[in-house]
């Protein structure tokens, strides 16, 4: 079964998402506040708190299999004009999935609010940067020697 190509608004709207998602509730919460208009909504689906499979493979080629479980919350919002937003954030965080799912209907509504994204992008970049310095300065190198027996 294969799976269809995403038109390029799916693929923008998914890595809006995505950034929205990976952001944290206080940076929302502020880019919310700054916002010029302030909608009304209703919640289509109150924010609510799941858990969800995450699946791995084995040396990230091998065959699949189920990792374990991880919290999530998601929320459904629907704009005054009828526009819907979705947002699902990992977690236990209400409002910052309320927060995502409110964005995501207002950049289909105009996607020229989302500027502030790239500030969040690149902060996300950075913090996984110092991340990932942190984790090489504790790398190991393992080795075998031989005994010479053989």
């Amino acid at each position: 079964m294969s799976v269809p190509a995403l038109t390029p608004d799916q693929v923008q709207r998914k890595s809006r998402m995505e950034i929205l998602a990976r952001s944290n509730s206080d940076e929302l919460a502020h880019y919310w506040q700054e916002q010029v208009s302030h909608p009304s909504y209703s919640h289509l689906r109150e924010p609510e708190i799941g858990l969800v499979m995450v699946r791995a493979r084995s040396g990230g080629k091998g065959s699949r299999f189920n990792l374990g479980e991880m919290t999530i919350t998601r929320c459904s919002v629907v704009l005054e004009d009828g526009t819907i937003g979705h947002g699902y954030v990992k977690g236990r965080d209400r409002r910052h999935a309320e927060l995502a799912a409110l964005f995501d209907a207002r950049f289909q509504q105009d996607d020229t609010s989302a500027t502030f994204l790239t500030h969040i992008e690149n902060r996300l970049t950075s913090d996984r940067a110092v991340q990932s310095a942190k984790s090489a300065a504790t790398k190991v190198e393992f080795y075998t020697m031989v005994r010479g027996e053989d």
